[in-house]
């Protein structure tokens, strides 16, 4: 289990760090859509369907992100954790994963092994991580803090509107929104007790 400093204070990537496996995407447009409750039941299919090809690869997945959190309007794109022993053994969950349709997209040894397969339809961000990652505590505890905070939850709803109209990518937009992300964050670990 990762201790409260580890899980707090987040190491960043090494930004000489190239993590594209195949270059970087095209650039899309950003675009927040209503929750829906189709979102959980889709998860609910993507694990299913996840499982059925890894097995006793998989330790654990959780349904994180925005698309996690009822009454929370989102990009409409699933994003996934899937804890895996090691992420570095990719021969054990990439080739599986690549034969149901995910394509991977990422690979970052400085962030905490990540790994990110994306699947096209439905949209699937599938984060991959070892069991003890500080990552996997940071997401569930800001999914489980909005699900339970809605003036929280309000915030976190209008700066994603507000850094739509930003443009720029992906990356761009998240930047955009960062500093109301950190202050929520601030929020739950101070009454975690963990700051």
């Amino acid at each position: 289990m990762p201790t409260f400093e580890e899980i707090t204070r987040p190491d960043g990537s090494d930004p000489s760090e190239d993590p594209w496996v195949n270059g970087p995407p095209p650039p899309e447009t950003v675009a927040i859509v209503a929750y829906t409750p189709e979102w959980p039941r889709r998860f609910q299919a993507a694990a299913a369907e996840i499982r059925a090809a890894l097995g006793r690869v998989v330790l654990g997945i959780d349904h994180v992100g925005s698309t996690s959190v009822e009454g929370l309007a989102a990009k409409d794109v699933l994003d996934i954790d899937l804890t895996v022993a090691d992420p570095r053994q990719e021969e054990l969950y990439v080739p599986a994963l690549v034969r149901i349709g995910y394509v991977h997209t990422v690979r970052e040894p400085s962030w905490y092994e990540h790994r990110l397969l994306r699947l096209a339809e439905p949209r699937v961000n599938l984060h991959v991580f070892g069991p003890d990652c500080p990552e996997l505590v940071r997401h569930r505890m800001f999914r489980d803090w909005l699900r339970a905070h809605p003036e929280d939850r309000a915030l976190y709803e209008d700066a994603k509107q507000a850094a739509v109209p930003g443009g720029g990518n992906v990356m761009d937009y998240n930047a955009r929104k960062e500093e109301t992300i950190q202050a929520i964050y601030d929020r739950l670990f101070r009454a975690a007790g963990m700051l």
